[in-house]
Parts: structure tokens; C-alpha cells; sequence
């Protein structure tokens, strides 16, 4: 099959790449071959492009495709489109038993750990990953969903009292659906971005914004009296400049809240945390269920953040045009 294949050096298109097929076995429950209709690039793909998790195979993890073959309980998602969750434990460790798959020692996860992904005509997965797709939610809509669950996920690590107020920083792909995740549960969102054009979209939903500086400067979230003002923070600038500025704006006592990945290697201060006792969340995947539930009733809106499709072939132009600074969501059509 075609596929764009990572060898730790580049990424290269072949068209000989294994077929994933449907006899690959995990937990004991067999996997089902889906036939990958759209992919969409993140800012782990190209972390991962960067050397993160020393990955080499297919990357590619948000997608939505339809069911070739699945055999046992999966047969009835034959036919039917369908997004997936990315995690795939053992299912027989202490973690896996007790819900936490996606921490088992043992676990793949699709196109950044042990599993080859998305950016492949076809890929494989065990059904119980598998979610159907309702048809109010469109295919450029349902490579959101694995974004959203995470922006979902916070909610559900961290309770935010009555009269909180909750701050964003980076305006990227992932920071766009938290922003209007956290609005659903904070009636007081600020998101302190780089990019004017993509923190004005966040306007239409009653965000407010801040304009910050550009890497190496302070940023002007200093001096403007939102400095330690913000009970919860999110960090989803995918920088270490970003996760300096999350740090000045959260409250003594508040919740620092970290969705990036840096394949850079460069530290962190984390003198201020001890300082002003501030508890660190990491937060990563997050279930499908309430994200497909906010694309097909509108709670959460994407459309707008459609940038680009590109064929497979044309994979470097997209991951070009993701690293630009105005780009959203570029997505790749096997």
C-alpha cells in the first residue's frame, strides 16, 4: 500500500509499505483494518518529524476512515465510518484493568509509539479503539475528534471552582479547541497567543485575547495586570518560552495545566512552581465519547480551522505549510 514512511532521518513516500491487514492481535480481542479517508497534522507529527519518542514507521493519529475487516464483537463496524483512539494497552496488566489503557507499560500508540499511523491508505486497530461517526459530523469535522477528546480531558483532571478564571497559552490547533472547551465550563477564558489572525477567530466565541511577544522576548502578558491573575492555566504553546509565560500567569496555589511536547530537549524552570506551590497536571489523551457528542450538536465549532488538504504524495508541502505560523489544520487525503 501507499504510505509516507519515517526513518529517524525524513520522511519519504513508498508505495510498497506492508499492508496493515486484519490479523494482528492485541489484548486477545484482534484488529480491524480501516481504510483511512482523511488525516490530519498536529504538532506531535511534526515533534515526532523532530525526533520526539525516537519514533520510526507511519506517523499520523487523527483520522477518520471506514472499516474494511474486523472480525468477532468488531464485525458489525464493517462498512461504517469511523475515528479511533490512539492507545493500545496489553489489556491484561493492573493499568488496563483498571481503565488506565492508555498508561499500560506495555501499550502502542498509533503513529508515535510502536504502531505504524494514519498518513497510509490503510491502518490497524482493535475495534474496542473504534468509534462510529454520526453522519451530522463531516469528515473534515471527525479528524478533530482525537484533539478535542484531549481538550476534553482537562475537565476532567482538574474541577474548576465557581468564579475561576482560566487562561490559554498558544493559539496552535489544540489551543483553538481548548479555548472553547474551557469556555463551556469558565465563563472567564483569556488565550494569550503569538498570531493576531488565529486569536481573532477565538473572538467569536467570547474569548478574550492577549497579543504575546515573539521567542527570546518577555512576553506581554508582563506589566498588563494579568500577571498570577489565573486560577487554571494551560500551557499548549508546544514551546519552553510558552510554558515560562503559562507559569507567570498562574496564581499562587493554582493549577498549571501541561498539554506540550518538545522534542527540543531544552529545560524548564521549575523554580517557580515550588515557589508559589503551584500543582502541575500533565494531560494527554482523552475519550471520544464527549468530543463526537460536541461536533454532532455544534457545542464545539472546527469548521473554521480547516486550512489545507493535500494528497499523500504531497505530504512535505503539508507538513511545510503546518509549521507556518498563520496554518491550522492541514490535512493529508490517502
Amino acid at each position: 500500500m501507499r504510505a509516507v514512511y519515517f526513518d529517524g532521518a525524513g520522511a519519504r513516500m513508498r508505495d510498497d509499505y506492508p499492508d496493515p491487514g486484519a490479523d494482528r492481535n492485541a489484548g486477545g480481542g484482534g484488529e480491524s483494518t480501516v481504510s483511512v479517508t482523511l488525516a490530519g497534522i498536529c504538532g506531535t507529527d511534526l515533534e515526532i518529524l523532530d525526533g520526539y519518542m525516537s519514533y520510526r514507521g507511519v506517523p499520523g493519529h487523527e483520522f477518520v476512515g471506514v472499516v474494511e475487516e474486523s472480525g468477532g464483537r468488531g464485525a458489525t463496524l464493517v462498512g461504517k465510518r469511523v475515528a479511533g483512539e490512539i492507545n493500545v494497552g496489553c489489556g491484561r496488566c493492573g493499568r488496563c484493568q483498571g481503565g488506565m489503557e492508555r498508561h499500560c507499560p506495555a501499550r502502542t500508540v498509533l503513529g508515535i509509539q510502536g504502531r505504524d499511523g494514519a498518513f497510509a491508505e490503510r491502518l490497524s486497530l482493535p475495534a474496542r479503539n473504534l468509534h462510529p461517526i454520526p453522519d451530522s459530523v463531516s469528515d473534515e469535522q471527525a479528524v478533530f475528534i482525537e484533539p478535542l477528546a484531549a481538550a476534553f480531558e482537562i475537565s476532567e483532571q482538574v474541577q474548576a471552582a465557581a468564579g475561576s478564571r482560566a487562561a490559554v497559552v498558544g493559539d496552535g490547533r489544540l489551543a483553538q479547541l481548548i479555548c472553547q472547551v474551557l469556555k463551556m465550563s469558565h465563563g472567564d477564558v483569556t488565550c494569550f497567543g503569538r498570531h493576531a489572525e488565529k486569536l481573532k477567530m477565538l473572538e467569536r466565541f467570547g474569548i478574550s485575547t492577549r497579543l504575546g511577544a515573539e521567542p527570546g522576548e518577555e512576553s506581554k502578558v508582563h506589566g498588563n495586570g494579568d500577571t498570577q491573575s489565573f486560577d487554571i492555566v494551560v500551557d499548549a504553546s508546544g514551546s519552553v518560552s510558552g510554558f515560562a509565560d503559562a507559569m507567570s500567569l498562574t496564581k499562587p496555589r493554582g493549577t498549571l495545566v501541561l498539554k506540550s511536547t518538545t522534542a527540543s530537549g531544552s529545560g524548564a524552570d521549575l523554580t517557580p512552581a515550588v515557589v508559589h506551590e503551584v500543582t502541575l497536571v500533565g494531560s494527554r489523551c482523552g475519550v471520544f465519547g464527549p468530543a463526537i457528542e460536541a461536533l454532532a450538536t455544534g457545542t464545539v465549532q472546527v469548521d473554521h480551522m480547516a486550512d489545507s488538504t493535500f494528497p499523500l504524495e504531497g505530504f512535505g508541502a503539508a507538513v511545510g505549510r503546518s509549521r507556518e505560523g498563520d496554518a491550522l489544520k492541514v490535512m493529508l487525503r490517502p
